[in-house]
């Protein structure tokens, strides 16, 4: 009875053990293939995240700079001169060397400066070299203020509106042609058209602006020069010249005076003329 009892117990444990083992050794599979996994997808995810990089890198590559930039520049400059007369003399020279034109002109003279403001109207490629051949006849700089305006985003979308009620416009122009039969249809279609029709107009006309102010670059000049002090005298008196000239002249008044006064009264002249012939004529008798 005892030998049965061990051997039963010596099964029992012999079967235990071998379950243990073998529960052991799936557990060992099991985490050895997680990890396996677990590894794999992290490189798979490395790769992928260096793949974008370098994707990146290679589209930042490609990127270039726009090269059709809308610029609108300007300038408002303020300079002293020798010579007010002689520099405007040599802009206008300057102007006429680089294609451009002087749109205004205004002169002052006082008992202290004289200066002289005029606008040029410039192509905006020879905007920087007509501002150093300006530079060339000044004195003084008092100031230079040169602005630049980026239009180019602008530009874009007023090309883009007007693209798509361009297109807006030939449909409306097709609905018209062919798919309008009643007068209701017909007016309302017109009436599209006419809005369509005023707001690419205005988008034309604020395009041909745009270029025109990309086109041509403002150059605001304001020369003076610098005059000694006189005080403005209280009254003038004539010269011996100015005097003769007023007598010659007021000769010439009275001559045309009598001119006029005899053309006026000329039937008085006629009658009186009659009438002292017939008394003379009288007399001898």
């Amino acid at each position: 009875m005892i030998t049965k009892q061990f051997n039963s117990v010596l099964k029992i444990s012999v079967i235990t053990l071998v379950c243990l083992a073998v529960f052991s050794c799936n557990q060992g599979a099991n985490s050895e293939n997680f990890e396996m996994s677990k590894v794999d997808i992290t490189d798979d995810y490395a790769a992928v995240e260096d793949r974008e990089h370098k994707d990146f890198l290679f589209n930042q590559s490609e990127i270039k700079a726009p090269t059709d930039l809308k610029i609108i520049k300007s300038a408002n400059v303020r300079y002293k001169v020798k010579s007010v007369k002689s520099s405007t003399q040599k802009i206008k020279q300057f102007s006429s060397m680089y294609s451009a034109y002087i749109s205004d002109l205004r002169f002052e003279n006082s008992l202290y400066s004289i200066e002289n403001r005029f606008t040029i109207k410039v192509p905006k490629e020879y905007f920087d070299e007509l501002l150093d051949s300006i530079n060339g006849v000044v004195e003084f700089i008092e100031h230079e203020n040169i602005t630049t305006k980026d239009v180019s985003e602008e530009f874009v979308d007023l090309e883009a509106r007007l693209k798509t009620k361009l297109e807006v416009k030939k449909r409306y122009e097709t609905i018209l042609r062919k798919n309008a039969k009643t007068v209701k249809d017909i007016l309302a279609t017109e009436e599209k058209l006419r809005i369509i029709q005023e707001e690419i107009e205005s988008a034309q006309g604020r395009l041909k602006f745009l270029s025109n102010k990309v086109a041509y670059s403002t150059i605001q000049v304001d020369l003076y020069e610098t005059v000694e002090y006189k005080e403005e005298p209280e009254n003038y008196s004539k010269t011996f010249l100015a005097k003769t000239k007023e007598g010659f002249s007021f000769g010439w008044d009275i001559v045309q005076g009598l001119i006029l006064g005899i053309i006026h009264i000329w039937p008085l002249v006629l009658l009186g003329l009659l009438v002292f012939l017939y008394l003379k004529k009288r007399i001898r008798k």
